[in-house]
């Protein structure tokens, strides 16, 4: 099954972190967030990557067209350096298509642009690319084929310090309570989605 990684954004939230690196290609250890996620969906058997580039596509493109093997597998080096013996490797049975969907682009633009790589596809994952999970993925693909939909998508209790205000009804400024917005029913849109290629009937235009 083919997966959709959205990497083309502006990753406004971290521009404190780097003007030039796309949040994408933070890393996490030796290895970026993208490189990641992508290894997440190995671990399942999904393989077949298309990545949707935009702001810093060319930082992406260049992480995998120069990706050293060396930097997290085990290896022998001999012959005064000239030769190298992995013993194992991490992406050599990957398929990554890079396709530039725009700087601008929203989500639906990014997943319709890359319509045409998912041709034969009755199906295929998505996500964002800057998110990580320990759910088992073939339980979620379980769940969606016996709902029978269209779309789905994990969603998460937000894992975070702030608290939720709730106003009286008909006034924007008296508060009548205060909570934990993790302790109460508000979950967030955590990406890992399953799509159903009819979903493409319901991007509109632009």
């Amino acid at each position: 099954m083919k997966v959709v990684l959205f990497c083309g954004g502006l990753g406004l939230r971290l521009r404190d972190y780097s003007e030039t690196i796309p949040k994408p290609m933070v890393t996490i250890g030796y290895r970026p967030i993208l490189w990641h996620v992508m290894k997440y969906y190995a671990h399942f058997g999904h393989k077949d990557f298309i990545l949707c580039l935009g702001h810093r596509a060319d930082a992406v493109k260049k992480y995998f067209l120069e990706y050293d093997e060396c930097a997290s597998n085990d290896f022998v080096l001999s012959g005064g350096g000239k030769k190298v013996e992995l013993f194992n490797s991490d992406i050599d049975d990957w398929r990554i298509t890079f396709a530039y969907t725009g700087v601008d682009s929203n989500i639906g633009q990014r997943l319709k642009a890359v319509e045409k790589h998912l041709e034969g596809e009755e199906e295929f994952l998505a996500n964002y690319s800057d998110g990580l999970t320990d759910v088992q993925l073939p339980e979620q693909l379980e769940h969606f084929h016996r709902h029978g939909k269209i779309a789905s998508f994990l969603c998460v209790r937000p894992n975070l310090s702030y608290h939720m205000v709730s106003l009286d009804p008909g006034s924007d400024s008296l508060v009548s309570g205060i909570q934990a917005i993790n302790n109460g029913s508000i979950r967030i849109n955590g990406g890992y989605f399953i799509l159903n290629r009819r979903i493409f009937e319901y991007i509109g235009r632009d």
